[in-house]
C-alpha cells in the first residue's frame, strides 16, 4: 500500500455527478488554493455498508463546509450508476438526498493511482490476462490540503465503515497547527491543550494561558 502523505494528490480528470448533473471533467484541481478537499472512496453503489457512509457524510456536510473542505466520493462504477443510486429514495436502499460529488471510476486508474485499488491483474502462463479477486476500491479517505499535498489518509477493509467523526478531528488538527504551529497529540480535540517545542527542544503542552 503507498503512502501519500506529504506528496501532491494524484490528479485526474473524469466524469462525475453531483445532484441531477452529470459532470464531464470533473478534477480535484478546482479546489487548489480554495479549498481543503475529503477524498474518499467506497467499493460499490446500491451496497449495504456504503450508504450509511455516504449518508453521514452528507449529514455532517456542514461541518465540512464550516471548515472550507470539499467532499468528494469515488468508486469504481460508472456515472449512470451513480445518478441512479442518487435518485433512488433512502427507503429503497437509495443515496437521494446526497449533494457533493460522486466521482465515476470506471477504468480503475485513480484507485490505482491512490493505491486503494482491491483485486489483481496478472498474466498466466499462457499469456492471458485474469482478473483475482474483484476489481473494486478498499474504503480509502485522504485528507487533502490547499496546496494539493495528502496530509492524512486512512484505508479500511471493505467489511469496515469509517468514523466521521475522526474525519473532522484530523481536519481540526491539521488546520490548527497551520494557524498556530502547535502539533496535536493523540485523542486531541479542537479546544484543548496542543504541544510546540522550546528552543532547547523540549517538547511541552500549552494551555489557554500559554497561547
Amino acid at each position: 500500500m503507498s503512502v501519500l502523505i506529504g506528496k501532491k494528490a494524484p490528479s485526474f480528470t473524469a466524469k462525475a455527478v453531483q445532484g441531477e448533473n452529470i459532470i464531464e471533467n470533473f478534477s480535484l484541481d478546482q479546489f487548489l488554493g480554495k479549498k481543503y478537499v475529503v477524498f474518499f472512496f467506497y467499493p460499490k453503489d446500491f451496497t449495504f455498508v456504503c450508504p450509511t457512509e455516504l449518508h453521514r457524510f452528507q449529514e455532517e456536510i456542514a461541518e465540512f463546509e464550516s471548515r472550507n473542505v470539499a467532499v468528494v466520493g469515488c468508486s469504481t462504477d460508472s456515472e449512470f450508476s451513480h445518478w441512479a443510486w442518487l435518485n433512488t429514495p433512502k427507503s429503497k436502499g437509495g443515496i437521494q438526498g446526497v449533494t457533493y460529488p460522486l466521482v465515476a471510476d470506471i477504468n480503475k486508474t485513480i484507485a490505482a493511482d491512490y493505491d486503494v485499488l482491491a483485486g489483481e491483474e496478472i498474466i498466466d502462463d499462457e499469456g492471458n490476462l485474469v482478473v483475482e479477486g474483484e476489481l473494486v476500491s478498499y474504503r480509502g479517505l485522504f485528507l487533502i490540503d490547499l496546496e494539493g499535498t495528502v496530509r492524512h489518509q486512512v484505508v479500511n477493509d471493505m467489511p469496515l465503515g469509517r468514523s466521521i467523526r475522526e474525519c473532522l478531528r484530523v481536519i481540526d488538527a491539521l488546520q490548527h497547527f497551520e494557524k498556530h504551529g502547535e502539533v496535536c497529540p493523540m485523542d486531541w480535540q479542537k479546544g484543548e491543550d496542543a504541544m510546540t517545542a522550546d528552543h532547547e527542544g523540549v517538547t511541552k503542552y500549552l494551555g489557554d494561558d500559554d497561547k
